[in-house]
Protein backbone atom coordinates (compact mmCIF):
# COMPACT_ATOMS: atom_id res chain seq x y z
CA UNK A 1 0.00 0.00 0.00
CA UNK A 2 1.54 3.51 -1.00
CA UNK A 3 1.85 5.97 1.70
CA UNK A 4 -0.86 8.04 1.68
CA UNK A 5 -3.95 6.06 0.17
CA UNK A 6 -7.27 6.68 1.62
CA UNK A 7 -9.12 4.18 -0.45
CA UNK A 8 -8.04 1.25 -2.24
CA UNK A 9 -10.54 -1.17 -5.03
CA UNK A 10 -9.28 -4.54 -5.89
CA UNK A 11 -11.09 -6.48 -8.42
CA UNK A 12 -14.66 -4.50 -7.58
CA UNK A 13 -16.68 -7.13 -9.50
CA UNK A 14 -20.72 -5.93 -10.09
CA UNK A 15 -23.03 -8.18 -12.23
CA UNK A 16 -26.61 -7.10 -13.36
CA UNK A 17 -29.00 -9.50 -15.75
CA UNK A 18 -27.74 -9.31 -18.87
CA UNK A 19 -24.68 -7.34 -18.18
CA UNK A 20 -21.56 -7.12 -16.25
CA UNK A 21 -21.63 -3.29 -14.93
CA UNK A 22 -17.89 -3.76 -12.93
CA UNK A 23 -15.60 -6.40 -14.21
CA UNK A 24 -12.47 -6.58 -11.87
CA UNK A 25 -11.97 -2.71 -11.28
CA UNK A 26 -8.94 -1.89 -9.34
CA UNK A 27 -8.51 2.08 -7.92
CA UNK A 28 -7.07 3.84 -5.84
CA UNK A 29 -7.40 6.92 -4.20
CA UNK A 30 -4.77 9.37 -2.48
CA UNK A 31 -4.98 11.97 0.22
CA UNK A 32 -4.41 15.50 -1.21
CA UNK A 33 -5.67 14.62 -4.69
CA UNK A 34 -8.25 15.01 -6.98
CA UNK A 35 -8.93 11.92 -9.32
CA UNK A 36 -11.24 11.97 -12.17
CA UNK A 37 -13.11 9.03 -12.67
CA UNK A 38 -13.91 9.26 -16.89
CA UNK A 39 -15.96 6.53 -18.91
CA UNK A 40 -18.81 6.98 -21.58
CA UNK A 41 -22.35 5.95 -20.47
CA UNK A 42 -22.43 2.71 -19.66
CA UNK A 43 -19.04 2.44 -18.69
CA UNK A 44 -19.88 1.32 -15.13
CA UNK A 45 -18.91 4.96 -13.39
CA UNK A 46 -21.68 4.72 -11.27
CA UNK A 47 -22.47 0.91 -10.84
CA UNK A 48 -18.63 2.32 -8.86
CA UNK A 49 -19.56 4.87 -6.92
CA UNK A 50 -22.63 3.59 -5.64
CA UNK A 51 -20.64 0.95 -4.26
CA UNK A 52 -18.18 3.18 -3.00
CA UNK A 53 -20.85 4.99 -1.17
CA UNK A 54 -22.54 1.77 0.18
CA UNK A 55 -26.11 1.99 -1.97
CA UNK A 56 -24.75 -1.02 -4.17
CA UNK A 57 -22.77 -4.38 -2.74
CA UNK A 58 -20.41 -5.83 -5.01
CA UNK A 59 -20.54 -9.53 -6.15
CA UNK A 60 -16.82 -9.51 -5.69
CA UNK A 61 -13.66 -8.14 -4.84
CA UNK A 62 -11.93 -5.82 -2.03
CA UNK A 63 -12.76 -2.16 -0.64
CA UNK A 64 -9.89 -1.08 1.74
CA UNK A 65 -9.76 2.33 3.81
CA UNK A 66 -6.48 3.53 5.39
CA UNK A 67 -5.17 -0.22 4.48
CA UNK A 68 -7.98 -1.97 6.27
CA UNK A 69 -10.89 -3.83 4.91
CA UNK A 70 -13.95 -2.32 5.11
CA UNK A 71 -16.79 -2.57 2.80
CA UNK A 72 -19.41 0.54 3.28
CA UNK A 73 -23.17 -1.66 3.81
CA UNK A 74 -25.24 2.11 3.40
CA UNK A 75 -24.20 5.37 3.02
CA UNK A 76 -25.08 5.89 6.54
CA UNK A 77 -22.20 3.32 7.17
CA UNK A 78 -19.74 5.21 3.97
CA UNK A 79 -20.34 8.34 6.07
CA UNK A 80 -18.72 6.99 9.31
CA UNK A 81 -16.12 5.41 7.41
CA UNK A 82 -15.66 8.86 6.29
CA UNK A 83 -17.08 9.16 2.74
CA UNK A 84 -19.12 11.60 1.51
CA UNK A 85 -20.94 12.37 -1.43
CA UNK A 86 -22.16 15.15 -3.22
CA UNK A 87 -24.67 14.11 -6.28
CA UNK A 88 -25.52 15.32 -9.50
CA UNK A 89 -28.92 15.95 -8.83
CA UNK A 90 -29.93 18.41 -6.02
CA UNK A 91 -31.56 16.52 -2.81
CA UNK A 92 -33.10 19.73 -0.97
CA UNK A 93 -36.25 20.82 -0.17
CA UNK A 94 -37.22 23.81 -2.05
CA UNK A 95 -40.04 24.92 0.54
CA UNK A 96 -37.36 24.89 3.62
CA UNK A 97 -34.76 27.04 4.65
CA UNK A 98 -31.03 26.37 4.01
CA UNK A 99 -30.16 25.78 8.05
CA UNK A 100 -33.61 23.32 8.20
CA UNK A 101 -31.90 21.61 4.69
CA UNK A 102 -28.85 21.17 6.46
CA UNK A 103 -29.85 19.83 9.78
CA UNK A 104 -31.95 16.85 7.27
CA UNK A 105 -29.07 15.81 6.17
CA UNK A 106 -26.83 15.04 9.40
CA UNK A 107 -26.88 11.82 10.99
CA UNK A 108 -27.40 13.63 14.74
CA UNK A 109 -27.44 17.54 13.62
CA UNK A 110 -27.04 20.20 16.71
CA UNK A 111 -29.16 22.49 18.39
CA UNK A 112 -30.33 25.39 15.63
CA UNK A 113 -28.05 28.28 16.99
CA UNK A 114 -24.58 25.63 17.06
CA UNK A 115 -26.01 24.23 13.83
CA UNK A 116 -25.78 27.59 12.42
CA UNK A 117 -22.35 28.69 13.97
CA UNK A 118 -20.96 25.87 12.27
CA UNK A 119 -22.82 26.86 9.00
CA UNK A 120 -21.30 30.04 9.14
CA UNK A 121 -18.02 29.29 9.99
CA UNK A 122 -17.42 26.47 7.30
CA UNK A 123 -18.75 28.64 4.47
CA UNK A 124 -15.87 31.59 5.66
CA UNK A 125 -13.28 29.15 5.55
CA UNK A 126 -13.72 27.83 2.20
CA UNK A 127 -15.70 31.17 0.66
CA UNK A 128 -18.86 29.26 0.43
CA UNK A 129 -21.09 32.06 1.40
CA UNK A 130 -24.85 31.15 2.30
CA UNK A 131 -27.68 32.70 4.65
CA UNK A 132 -28.77 29.74 6.89
CA UNK A 133 -32.53 31.76 6.61
CA UNK A 134 -32.74 31.73 3.30
CA UNK A 135 -35.68 29.31 1.58
CA UNK A 136 -34.16 27.50 -1.15
CA UNK A 137 -36.43 28.16 -3.46
CA UNK A 138 -35.03 31.36 -3.55
CA UNK A 139 -31.59 30.44 -4.24
CA UNK A 140 -29.19 30.09 -7.34
CA UNK A 141 -28.13 26.50 -8.91
CA UNK A 142 -24.76 27.62 -7.72
CA UNK A 143 -25.90 28.59 -4.27
CA UNK A 144 -27.75 25.76 -4.02
CA UNK A 145 -24.81 23.36 -5.17
CA UNK A 146 -23.07 25.23 -1.98
CA UNK A 147 -25.63 23.85 0.21
CA UNK A 148 -24.95 20.56 -0.46
CA UNK A 149 -21.05 20.99 -0.36
CA UNK A 150 -21.24 22.35 3.23
CA UNK A 151 -24.15 19.77 4.14
CA UNK A 152 -21.23 17.30 3.45
CA UNK A 153 -17.75 18.97 4.80
CA UNK A 154 -20.56 19.02 8.18
CA UNK A 155 -19.44 15.23 8.31
CA UNK A 156 -16.10 15.51 8.68
CA UNK A 157 -15.52 13.33 5.30
CA UNK A 158 -11.77 12.66 4.16
CA UNK A 159 -13.02 11.06 0.96
CA UNK A 160 -15.06 13.12 -1.25
CA UNK A 161 -17.44 11.53 -4.09
CA UNK A 162 -18.33 14.86 -6.86
CA UNK A 163 -20.38 13.39 -9.61
CA UNK A 164 -21.06 15.94 -12.35
CA UNK A 165 -20.89 18.98 -10.00
CA UNK A 166 -20.61 21.48 -12.65
CA UNK A 167 -23.01 20.88 -14.69
CA UNK A 168 -25.53 23.27 -13.67
CA UNK A 169 -23.03 26.30 -13.23
CA UNK A 170 -21.78 29.39 -14.90
CA UNK A 171 -17.68 29.19 -16.00
CA UNK A 172 -17.60 32.04 -12.97
CA UNK A 173 -19.13 29.58 -10.27
CA UNK A 174 -17.47 26.46 -11.70
CA UNK A 175 -14.13 28.57 -10.94
CA UNK A 176 -14.91 29.09 -7.66
CA UNK A 177 -16.10 25.60 -7.10
CA UNK A 178 -12.17 24.73 -8.23
CA UNK A 179 -10.87 26.82 -5.55
CA UNK A 180 -12.73 25.30 -3.32
CA UNK A 181 -11.94 21.89 -4.28
CA UNK A 182 -7.90 22.51 -4.36
CA UNK A 183 -8.08 23.65 -1.13
CA UNK A 184 -9.77 20.33 0.01
CA UNK A 185 -7.36 18.60 -1.65
CA UNK A 186 -4.26 20.59 0.09
CA UNK A 187 -6.15 19.76 3.39
CA UNK A 188 -5.22 16.04 3.02
CA UNK A 189 -9.09 14.69 2.01
CA UNK A 190 -9.33 12.65 -1.24
CA UNK A 191 -11.56 13.67 -4.00
CA UNK A 192 -13.11 11.29 -7.08
CA UNK A 193 -14.57 13.73 -9.37
CA UNK A 194 -17.11 12.51 -12.31
CA UNK A 195 -17.16 14.65 -15.40
CA UNK A 196 -18.13 14.51 -19.08
CA UNK A 197 -16.45 17.83 -18.92
CA UNK A 198 -12.96 16.45 -20.17
CA UNK A 199 -11.38 20.26 -20.52
CA UNK A 200 -12.09 20.93 -16.76
CA UNK A 201 -10.41 17.37 -15.65
CA UNK A 202 -7.20 18.56 -17.56
CA UNK A 203 -7.45 21.57 -16.07
CA UNK A 204 -8.35 20.57 -12.27
CA UNK A 205 -7.13 16.62 -11.69
CA UNK A 206 -4.05 15.13 -10.75
CA UNK A 207 -5.26 11.72 -11.89
CA UNK A 208 -7.50 10.06 -13.86
CA UNK A 209 -8.98 6.44 -13.98
CA UNK A 210 -10.90 5.77 -17.27
CA UNK A 211 -13.23 3.01 -17.83
CA UNK A 212 -14.48 0.95 -20.79
CA UNK A 213 -17.42 -1.21 -20.64
CA UNK A 214 -17.35 -1.97 -17.31
CA UNK A 215 -13.48 -2.68 -16.72
CA UNK A 216 -10.54 0.27 -16.56
CA UNK A 217 -8.52 0.91 -19.07
CA UNK A 218 -5.98 3.32 -18.45
CA UNK A 219 -4.70 5.47 -15.21
CA UNK A 220 -3.08 8.87 -16.24
CA UNK A 221 -2.12 12.01 -15.76
CA UNK A 222 -4.83 14.53 -17.08
CA UNK A 223 -2.07 17.26 -17.27
CA UNK A 224 -0.10 15.39 -20.06
CA UNK A 225 -3.29 14.75 -21.96
CA UNK A 226 -5.82 16.93 -24.16
CA UNK A 227 -9.79 16.39 -24.04
CA UNK A 228 -9.04 14.45 -27.17
CA UNK A 229 -6.90 12.18 -26.00
CA UNK A 230 -9.04 11.38 -22.77
CA UNK A 231 -12.15 10.66 -25.24
CA UNK A 232 -10.23 8.67 -27.59
CA UNK A 233 -9.11 6.40 -24.31
CA UNK A 234 -12.71 6.78 -22.94
CA UNK A 235 -14.29 5.57 -26.23
CA UNK A 236 -11.34 3.45 -27.62
CA UNK A 237 -11.45 5.63 -31.29
CA UNK A 238 -11.23 9.28 -32.32
CA UNK A 239 -13.81 11.13 -31.58
CA UNK A 240 -14.43 13.66 -33.75
CA UNK A 241 -16.38 16.65 -33.08
CA UNK A 242 -18.34 17.88 -36.08
CA UNK A 243 -17.86 21.61 -36.75
CA UNK A 244 -20.93 24.22 -37.47
CA UNK A 245 -20.00 25.78 -41.24
CA UNK A 246 -21.91 29.52 -40.79
CA UNK A 247 -24.75 28.73 -43.38
CA UNK A 248 -26.43 31.80 -45.59
CA UNK A 249 -29.53 32.66 -43.73
CA UNK A 250 -30.79 36.45 -45.15
CA UNK A 251 -32.61 34.22 -47.61
CA UNK A 252 -34.27 31.82 -45.02
CA UNK A 253 -37.77 32.41 -43.93
CA UNK A 254 -38.90 32.75 -40.72
CA UNK A 255 -40.36 29.44 -39.23
CA UNK A 256 -40.73 29.90 -35.59
CA UNK A 257 -41.61 33.41 -33.93
CA UNK A 258 -42.25 33.96 -29.80
CA UNK A 259 -44.08 37.55 -29.43
CA UNK A 260 -43.85 39.55 -26.10
CA UNK A 261 -44.77 35.91 -24.77
CA UNK A 262 -46.06 36.05 -20.74
CA UNK A 263 -46.99 32.93 -18.90
CA UNK A 264 -47.50 32.67 -14.91
CA UNK A 265 -45.62 30.01 -12.82
CA UNK A 266 -47.75 26.65 -12.47
CA UNK A 267 -46.34 26.51 -9.03
CA UNK A 268 -45.07 28.35 -6.04
CA UNK A 269 -41.77 27.66 -7.27
CA UNK A 270 -41.80 28.26 -11.18
CA UNK A 271 -40.70 30.73 -12.85
CA UNK A 272 -42.77 33.84 -15.01
CA UNK A 273 -42.01 34.13 -18.09
CA UNK A 274 -41.96 38.30 -18.95
CA UNK A 275 -42.24 39.71 -22.38
CA UNK A 276 -40.56 36.41 -24.08
CA UNK A 277 -39.74 37.32 -28.03
CA UNK A 278 -37.27 35.13 -30.13
CA UNK A 279 -37.38 34.22 -33.97
CA UNK A 280 -35.82 30.86 -35.94
CA UNK A 281 -35.30 30.65 -39.58
CA UNK A 282 -35.25 27.39 -41.54
CA UNK A 283 -31.40 26.04 -41.25
CA UNK A 284 -30.82 28.00 -37.96
CA UNK A 285 -29.26 26.79 -34.72
CA UNK A 286 -30.70 29.32 -32.03
CA UNK A 287 -29.12 28.89 -28.64
CA UNK A 288 -30.50 29.42 -25.58
CA UNK A 289 -28.33 29.81 -22.53
CA UNK A 290 -28.72 29.87 -18.71
CA UNK A 291 -28.35 28.48 -15.45
CA UNK A 292 -30.95 26.05 -14.67
CA UNK A 293 -34.14 27.15 -13.47
CA UNK A 294 -34.56 30.53 -15.07
CA UNK A 295 -37.56 29.95 -16.97
CA UNK A 296 -36.31 26.85 -19.50
CA UNK A 297 -38.30 24.56 -18.64
CA UNK A 298 -41.19 27.08 -18.72
CA UNK A 299 -40.00 28.30 -22.31
CA UNK A 300 -40.01 24.58 -23.34
CA UNK A 301 -43.32 23.58 -22.44
CA UNK A 302 -44.68 26.88 -24.04
CA UNK A 303 -42.78 26.13 -27.17
CA UNK A 304 -43.97 22.37 -26.85
CA UNK A 305 -47.97 23.40 -26.16
CA UNK A 306 -47.82 21.76 -22.67
CA UNK A 307 -48.46 24.71 -21.68
CA UNK A 308 -51.32 27.28 -23.29
CA UNK A 309 -50.63 30.77 -24.69
CA UNK A 310 -52.56 33.85 -26.14
CA UNK A 311 -52.99 32.71 -29.68
CA UNK A 312 -50.72 35.02 -31.46
CA UNK A 313 -48.10 35.17 -28.90
CA UNK A 314 -46.16 31.96 -30.55
CA UNK A 315 -46.41 30.94 -34.53
CA UNK A 316 -45.46 28.82 -36.55
CA UNK A 317 -45.28 29.40 -40.11
CA UNK A 318 -47.09 32.62 -39.67
CA UNK A 319 -49.67 30.44 -38.20
CA UNK A 320 -50.93 31.36 -34.57
CA UNK A 321 -50.36 27.98 -32.30
CA UNK A 322 -50.25 29.70 -28.55
CA UNK A 323 -53.55 28.10 -28.20
CA UNK A 324 -53.22 24.75 -29.59
CA UNK A 325 -51.40 21.59 -27.40
CA UNK A 326 -48.79 19.25 -28.22
CA UNK A 327 -50.29 16.82 -31.26
CA UNK A 328 -51.58 20.05 -32.80
CA UNK A 329 -48.25 21.33 -33.30
CA UNK A 330 -46.74 18.31 -34.35
CA UNK A 331 -48.90 18.27 -37.29
CA UNK A 332 -47.35 21.84 -38.14
CA UNK A 333 -44.13 20.17 -38.13
CA UNK A 334 -42.52 20.96 -34.25
CA UNK A 335 -40.61 18.14 -32.26
CA UNK A 336 -39.73 18.45 -28.84
CA UNK A 337 -37.09 16.83 -27.36
CA UNK A 338 -37.90 17.28 -23.54
CA UNK A 339 -34.92 17.56 -20.64
CA UNK A 340 -36.34 14.62 -18.55
CA UNK A 341 -35.63 11.42 -19.99
CA UNK A 342 -37.92 9.49 -17.86
CA UNK A 343 -41.23 10.31 -17.47
CA UNK A 344 -41.33 13.09 -20.01
CA UNK A 345 -39.91 12.02 -22.99
CA UNK A 346 -39.89 8.41 -22.30
CA UNK A 347 -41.77 5.39 -20.16
CA UNK A 348 -39.84 3.30 -18.49
CA UNK A 349 -42.13 0.37 -18.20
CA UNK A 350 -42.39 0.51 -21.65
CA UNK A 351 -40.04 -1.44 -24.03
CA UNK A 352 -38.65 0.62 -26.98
CA UNK A 353 -40.74 -0.50 -29.66
CA UNK A 354 -43.39 1.30 -27.45
CA UNK A 355 -41.38 4.22 -26.81
CA UNK A 356 -41.19 4.74 -30.29
CA UNK A 357 -44.70 4.73 -30.89
CA UNK A 358 -45.29 7.13 -27.92
CA UNK A 359 -44.50 10.42 -30.61
CA UNK A 360 -44.04 9.20 -33.91
CA UNK A 361 -47.30 7.30 -34.09
CA UNK A 362 -48.68 9.60 -36.51
CA UNK A 363 -45.68 11.28 -38.65
CA UNK A 364 -43.98 7.59 -39.07
CA UNK A 365 -47.63 5.67 -39.99
CA UNK A 366 -47.10 3.55 -37.30
CA UNK A 367 -50.93 2.96 -36.91
CA UNK A 368 -53.63 2.12 -39.30
CA UNK A 369 -57.26 2.90 -38.66
CA UNK A 370 -57.05 3.09 -34.96
CA UNK A 371 -54.61 -0.49 -35.18
CA UNK A 372 -50.62 -0.78 -34.53
CA UNK A 373 -49.04 -1.52 -37.17
CA UNK A 374 -46.31 -3.83 -34.96
CA UNK A 375 -43.90 -4.63 -37.88
CA UNK A 376 -43.27 -1.54 -38.72
CA UNK A 377 -43.40 -0.45 -34.97
CA UNK A 378 -40.26 -3.15 -34.34
CA UNK A 379 -38.75 -1.56 -37.75
CA UNK A 380 -38.65 1.94 -36.69
CA UNK A 381 -37.53 0.74 -33.29
CA UNK A 382 -34.32 -1.28 -34.52
CA UNK A 383 -33.84 1.58 -36.97
CA UNK A 384 -33.09 4.41 -34.00
CA UNK A 385 -30.76 1.55 -31.80
CA UNK A 386 -28.60 0.71 -35.24
CA UNK A 387 -28.85 4.48 -36.47
CA UNK A 388 -28.05 5.80 -33.19
CA UNK A 389 -25.61 3.02 -31.66
CA UNK A 390 -27.92 2.67 -28.58
CA UNK A 391 -26.67 -0.33 -26.65
CA UNK A 392 -29.18 -2.41 -25.14
CA UNK A 393 -29.60 -6.28 -24.90
CA UNK A 394 -33.20 -6.22 -27.50
CA UNK A 395 -35.53 -4.07 -28.32
CA UNK A 396 -38.11 -5.89 -25.63
CA UNK A 397 -35.94 -4.10 -22.56
CA UNK A 398 -38.19 -1.66 -20.65
CA UNK A 399 -36.76 1.77 -21.29
CA UNK A 400 -35.80 2.52 -17.76
CA UNK A 401 -32.93 -0.42 -17.95
CA UNK A 402 -31.24 1.72 -20.53
CA UNK A 403 -28.19 4.00 -19.50
CA UNK A 404 -28.87 7.36 -19.19
CA UNK A 405 -27.03 8.06 -22.46
CA UNK A 406 -28.35 5.29 -24.37
CA UNK A 407 -31.61 6.13 -23.25
CA UNK A 408 -30.64 9.82 -24.33
CA UNK A 409 -29.60 8.15 -28.04
CA UNK A 410 -33.08 6.40 -28.39
CA UNK A 411 -35.13 9.89 -27.71
CA UNK A 412 -32.72 11.72 -29.64
CA UNK A 413 -33.18 9.41 -32.37
CA UNK A 414 -36.79 8.68 -32.51
CA UNK A 415 -37.63 12.63 -32.94
CA UNK A 416 -34.54 13.41 -35.53
CA UNK A 417 -35.84 10.21 -38.06
CA UNK A 418 -39.67 11.97 -37.84
CA UNK A 419 -37.33 14.65 -40.26
CA UNK A 420 -38.96 18.00 -38.45
CA UNK A 421 -39.37 21.26 -39.73
CA UNK A 422 -38.22 22.72 -36.14
CA UNK A 423 -37.32 21.11 -33.47
CA UNK A 424 -37.14 22.21 -29.68
CA UNK A 425 -33.91 20.76 -27.95
CA UNK A 426 -33.53 20.89 -24.00
CA UNK A 427 -30.26 19.79 -22.81
CA UNK A 428 -30.10 17.41 -25.47
CA UNK A 429 -26.63 16.11 -24.63
CA UNK A 430 -27.20 16.50 -20.59
CA UNK A 431 -25.01 13.84 -18.83
CA UNK A 432 -23.84 11.92 -22.11
CA UNK A 433 -20.10 10.82 -22.67
CA UNK A 434 -18.06 12.67 -25.50
CA UNK A 435 -18.77 10.50 -28.39
CA UNK A 436 -22.68 10.55 -27.61
CA UNK A 437 -22.57 13.82 -27.29
CA UNK A 438 -20.62 14.23 -30.45
CA UNK A 439 -23.01 12.11 -32.55
CA UNK A 440 -26.05 13.95 -31.34
CA UNK A 441 -24.14 17.08 -32.40
CA UNK A 442 -23.67 15.72 -36.10
CA UNK A 443 -26.95 14.84 -35.76
CA UNK A 444 -28.21 18.51 -35.12
CA UNK A 445 -26.36 19.81 -37.54
CA UNK A 446 -27.11 17.64 -40.48
CA UNK A 447 -30.63 18.87 -39.29
CA UNK A 448 -30.48 22.06 -39.58
CA UNK A 449 -28.65 21.60 -43.22
CA UNK A 450 -31.94 19.90 -44.27
CA UNK A 451 -33.47 23.20 -43.24
CA UNK A 452 -34.75 22.35 -40.16
CA UNK A 453 -35.17 25.15 -37.40
CA UNK A 454 -33.87 24.34 -34.45
CA UNK A 455 -34.03 26.34 -30.85
CA UNK A 456 -30.80 24.63 -28.61
CA UNK A 457 -31.86 25.32 -25.06
CA UNK A 458 -27.98 24.29 -23.02
CA UNK A 459 -26.21 25.41 -19.56
CA UNK A 460 -23.26 24.22 -21.46
CA UNK A 461 -21.61 27.02 -22.92
CA UNK A 462 -19.01 25.33 -25.07
CA UNK A 463 -21.94 23.20 -27.13
CA UNK A 464 -23.60 26.28 -27.87
CA UNK A 465 -20.30 27.95 -28.71
CA UNK A 466 -20.40 25.03 -31.64
CA UNK A 467 -23.47 24.63 -32.73
CA UNK A 468 -25.25 27.49 -32.93
CA UNK A 469 -25.65 30.95 -35.19
CA UNK A 470 -27.07 32.92 -32.03
CA UNK A 471 -27.53 32.79 -28.49
CA UNK A 472 -29.97 34.32 -26.06
CA UNK A 473 -29.54 33.97 -22.24
CA UNK A 474 -32.34 33.41 -20.44
CA UNK A 475 -32.49 35.49 -17.11
CA UNK A 476 -34.93 35.16 -14.63
CA UNK A 477 -37.74 34.83 -17.12
CA UNK A 478 -36.64 37.26 -19.61
CA UNK A 479 -34.30 36.80 -22.29
CA UNK A 480 -31.34 38.71 -23.05
CA UNK A 481 -31.27 40.33 -26.90
CA UNK A 482 -29.13 37.15 -29.14
CA UNK A 483 -25.61 37.61 -30.02
CA UNK A 484 -24.01 36.09 -33.39
CA UNK A 485 -22.08 33.35 -31.60
CA UNK A 486 -19.35 33.92 -33.43
CA UNK A 487 -18.45 37.61 -31.42
CA UNK A 488 -20.16 36.07 -28.32
CA UNK A 489 -17.52 34.91 -25.61
CA UNK A 490 -17.98 32.97 -22.74
CA UNK A 491 -16.83 35.37 -19.84
CA UNK A 492 -19.97 37.57 -21.88
CA UNK A 493 -22.18 34.69 -21.54
CA UNK A 494 -21.96 34.25 -18.06
CA UNK A 495 -21.95 37.43 -16.74
CA UNK A 496 -25.22 37.25 -18.87
CA UNK A 497 -26.32 34.04 -16.74
CA UNK A 498 -25.66 36.04 -13.08
CA UNK A 499 -27.89 38.52 -14.64
CA UNK A 500 -25.96 41.13 -15.78
CA UNK A 501 -26.69 43.00 -19.21
CA UNK A 502 -25.06 42.63 -22.02
CA UNK A 503 -24.48 46.48 -23.24
CA UNK A 504 -24.53 49.58 -21.45
CA UNK A 505 -27.99 50.95 -21.91
CA UNK A 506 -29.81 47.75 -22.82
CA UNK A 507 -31.66 45.78 -20.05
CA UNK A 508 -33.07 42.44 -20.28
CA UNK A 509 -36.01 42.34 -21.98
CA UNK A 510 -35.74 45.69 -23.54
CA UNK A 511 -34.18 44.19 -27.23
CA UNK A 512 -36.20 40.94 -28.84
CA UNK A 513 -34.10 38.40 -29.80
Amino acid sequence: RAAGTLLELHGITKRFPGVVANDGVDLTLRAGEIHALLGENGAGKSTLVKIVYGVLQPDAGEILVDGRPARPRSPHHARRLGIGMVFQHFTLFEALTVLENIALGLEDPPPRRVLARRLRELSERYGLPVDPGRDVHTLSAGERQRIEILRCLLQEPRILVMDEPTSVLTPQEADRLFAVLRRLAAEGRAILYISHKLAEVVELCDRATVMRAGRVVATVDPKRETARTLARLMVGSEVREPVRTTPDLAAARTVLEVDGLDLEPEHAFGVALRDVSLSVREGEILGIAGVAGNGQKELVEALAGERRSAPGAIRLFGRPVGHLGPAARRRHGLSVLPEERLGHAAVGELDLPANALLTAWARLRLSRFGLLRTKALRRSARRIVERFDVRTPGLDVPAATLSGGNLQRFVVGREILQEPRVLVADQPTWGVDAAAAAAIHRELLDLAERGCAVVLVSQDLDELLALTDRIAVLYRGRLFPPLPTREATLEELGLMMGGMAAAEGAGVGDVRA
